[in-house]
């Protein structure tokens, strides 16, 4: 039975793609830094479904932390076969108002995390000449956002981190690549008030914002053997938001 590691798995994406692979028979460790009644109850659903989940605790900007973690998954699961690396913070702010913290702090989560936990899960992968990661961007890492402007850099950061990593570990036979996600109807979004909502739908060819399910069904995709061929790539479900 195969097993996989999603960070900031408790709520929204995270959720929806832990729901999707345990569906598909998978191990499913449910990382969480705060959201701990969530990501228990996420596992308790998941056990009683005759799934394996275990929630695990990381700070994933802290790599003794992740590295712990990755432990604590291997103890139990054996092994990790792949990688979603979904943890992440947004902000919105004008970039003459942005503070060192407030840019620092969003490369430590979206950024160095990424760094930390796949450091934490490549030795096992590399021995095994086998594994898979796929790591959450966004839309707006591909074209930007007014006034998030340290989310946007950190999120094209993920993206150049995941075309690089691709290409260094493609000889060892493990894929990487990147999704980038349009809004989505998740808590990220909940201080968007109903005006702006209707005014992203009417850009949106779809006429719609996407759902957690929707990118949940794009990282399956990218994980599964019908992606055995795919690394080093982003695909943004976005509606046609972006094109």
């Amino acid at each position: 039975m195969e097993t996989v590691l999603i960070t900031g798995a408790a709520t929204g994406i995270g959720k929806a793609t832990v729901l999707s692979f345990a569906a598909d028979g998978y191990n499913v460790a449910v990382h969480y830094n705060k959201s701990e009644q969530a990501a228990l109850n996420l596992c308790a659903d998941i056990a009683q479904q005759g799934g394996r989940a275990l929630a695990v605790r990381a700070d994933v900007s802290d790599a003794a932390q992740v590295q712990s973690m990755v432990k604590r998954v291997n103890d139990v699961f054996g092994r990790i076969d792949v990688l979603v690396n979904n943890a992440g913070i947004a902000q919105s702010k004008l970039f003459t108002d942005l503070t060192e913290d407030d840019w620092d702090t969003m490369f430590d989560v979206n950024v160095k995390g990424v760094f930390h936990c796949c450091q934490g899960v490549l030795p096992g992968m590399i021995s095994r000449k086998a594994g898979c990661i796929v790591n959450v961007s966004s839309v707006w890492g591909l074209v930007g956002a007014s006034c998030e402007t340290h989310y946007s850099a950190a999120k094209a950061a993920v993206i150049g981190l995941t075309k690089a990593l691709a290409k260094e570990l493609g000889p060892s036979g493990i894929r990487v690549n990147a999704v980038a996600p349009g809004v989505i109807d998740t808590d990220m979004i909940a201080g968007l008030n109903s005006e702006t909502c209707d005014a992203i739908k009417e850009d949106t060819p779809l006429c719609r914002l996407g759902t957690a399910e929707d990118v949940a069904q794009t990282i399956r995709f990218l994980a599964s053997k019908n992606a055995g061929f795919i690394t080093g790539q982003v695909i943004s479900p976005n509606g046609g938001f972006v094109i």
